[in-house]
C-alpha cells in the first residue's frame, strides 16, 4: 500500500511538471509576455508538481496561499498609497531628529521660508547717517579709494542706469567680504586659541545680509545669461584677491570694503531717485523682502531699496570702524564687534 501511495505521488509530480514546461512553451508561442506571469505564479507555488494542482485548483476557488498573496500584495498598495500621502507632509526621516518645527506668522499662518527663521528678521534702521564719508589720510586709505573708485568706472559703462542689473551684480560681490574675513578671523581663532571678540560672527552676518539683498534682487530682476557668466568670472577673481589682501593687510581690506559700501549707498540713492521721477515702476514688494525686513503687507520696491541702503549704511559704518581698529596697532578681538544690528 505503501509503495502504491508513493508511486502515485513520484508519477503526479512527473506528469505537473511536464504539464508545467507544455504551458509554458505554449505560452511563448502564443505571447511571449504570458511567461512572465505564469513563472511568476509558478515561484509563487514553489516547485515543479505543485504548479498545476495550484492552477487547477484556483480555476474552482482560491487556495490559502494563493489568497494570502493577493491579500498581502493589496496591503502593499495600501501602504504605497499611505507612503505616498505622508511623503507630501514629511520631507526627511525623523531618524536623526531633524524634522523642521510648525513655526507661524504673527497672523497666524505657516512660515513659509527655509532660508531664515521669523528670529532672524528684523527693521532696519532708517535714521542711519547716509552722508558719512571716511576721508583718506594715510598711503593705504587713498590707495583702497582709489581703487574702489577705478573698479566703477566698468561698471558704469556696462550697467549704466540700469539698477536692478547692477544692485543684483553689487551684491554678488558685497557678500564675498564678510565670508572671507569670517573665515579667517575664524581659523586665526582656531590658531591661536583666542576669542575673536565676535567679530566673527559680525563679519559672516553682513555676509549673509548682503546674500538675502542678492536674494530679494532676483525676485525682482531675472539676469540674462551673459550676467551671470559676469558674476561667475566676477565672483571668482574678486574672492580670491580679496582673500589675498585680507592676508596681507586687514586694514586695507576693511577700507576697501568700507569705500564700497559707500559707492553701494550712492547707488541705491540713484535707484530711488529713478523710481520717484518713474523710470522705474514702483512694483509691489516681493514676499521674502516683506518677512525678512518686517514691511508692511503693502510694501513696495521703494521700501524696499530704502531698508537695503540703510544695510549697507551699517556695513559701511562696521567695516570703517574695523579699519580704525588696525589702523591704531590693535586686533579686533579688543574692540566689541557691532553685534545684534541684523
Amino acid at each position: 500500500m505503501n509503495r502504491f501511495v508513493a508511486r502515485t505521488l513520484i508519477r503526479s509530480i512527473i506528469d505537473g511538471g511536464n504539464h508545467c514546461r507544455h504551458e509554458i512553451s505554449t505560452a511563448a508561442m502564443e505571447n511571449p509576455w504570458k511567461i512572465v506571469g505564469l513563472l511568476r505564479t509558478y515561484q509563487k507555488v514553489g516547485g515543479p508538481g505543485g504548479f498545476y494542482w495550484t492552477r487547477t485548483m484556483s480555476s474552482v476557488t482560491p487556495g490559502p496561499m494563493t489568497s494570502s498573496v493577493a491579500e498581502k500584495e493589496e496591503r502593499v498598495e495600501e501602504k504605497g498609497e499611505e507612503w505616498k500621502k505622508s511623503d507630501q507632509t514629511t520631507m526627511v526621516s525623523s531618524y536623526w531628529g531633524m524634522s523642521r518645527q510648525k513655526i507661524k506668522r504673527a497672523d497666524g499662518t505657516d512660515w513659509p521660508w527655509n532660508c531664515f527663521m521669523p528670529w532672524d528678521t528684523y527693521e532696519a534702521n532708517l535714521s542711519i547717517d547716509l552722508t558719512k564719508h571716511h576721508v583718506p589720510k594715510a598711503f593705504l586709505d587713498k590707495f583702497a579709494y582709489r581703487t574702489v573708485k577705478l573698479l566703477r568706472i566698468p561698471t558704469d559703462i556696462f550697467f549704466q542706469r540700469r539698477y536692478g542689473c547692477r544692485a543684483m551684480m553689487l551684491e554678488t560681490v558685497a557678500a564675498v567680504p564678510g565670508m572671507v574675513g569670517g573665515m579667517l578671523l575664524h581659523l586665526k581663532s582656531l590658531r591661536k586659541f583666542q576669542h575673536s571678540g565676535g567679530w566673527i560672527k559680525a563679519l559672516l552676518e553682513e555676509a549673509e545680509n548682503e546674500r538675502m539683498h542678492l536674494m530679494t534682487m532676483v525676485e525682482l530682476v531675472e539676469p540674462k545669461w551673459y550676467e551671470r557668466l559676469l558674476v561667475l568670472t566676477v565672483q571668482g577673481v574678486f574672492f580670491n584677491a580679496f582673500f589675498v589682501v585680507y592676508v596681507l593687510s586687514p586694514k586695507l581690506a576693511h577700507r576697501i570694503v568700507g569705500y564700497l559700501e559707500e559707492e553701494a549707498i550712492h547707488s541705491y540713492t540713484e535707484y530711488l531717485k529713478d523710481i520717484d521721477s518713474g523710470a522705474i515702476k514702483n512694483v509691489p514688494a516681493p514676499a521674502i523682502a516683506v518677512d525678512y525686513w518686517r514691511l508692511p503687507k503693502d510694501a513696495t520696491l521703494k521700501d524696499v531699496i530704502t531698508v537695503i541702503r540703510a544695510d549697507e549704511a551699517h556695513h559701511r559704518d562696521v567695516n570703517h570702524f574695523a579699519a580704525d581698529i588696525h589702523f591704531q596697532g590693535k586686533e579686533l578681538s579688543d574692540a566689541p564687534a557691532p553685534l545684534d544690528y541684523h
